[in-house]
């Protein structure tokens, strides 16, 4: 009958943990939504450069998008 009582610590203990677990994958989440805005403009060249190396776009072009990303 002693363990009666305790069911209460069971249950916040039950959403401590999955508070923590929520905020972890939360962050995680997050993390991995702000990450690409970070890299942006060097994905962006990258792109670009490639698209010039395959002959996609021509040296005009090229130097026009280029400028127009270094820009921002």
């Amino acid at each position: 009958m002693a363990f009666v009582g305790h069911w209460y610590f069971l249950i916040l203990t039950l959403l401590v943990y999955g508070g923590l677990i929520v905020l972890a994958v939360w962050l995680v989440l997050w993390a991995i939504r702000i990450s690409p805005r970070r890299i942006r403009p060097d994905n962006a060249l990258g792109i670009l450069n490639e698209r010039f190396a395959r002959g996609e776009l021509d040296q005009q072009e090229y130097e026009q998008r280029k400028a127009a990303l270094l820009r921002h």
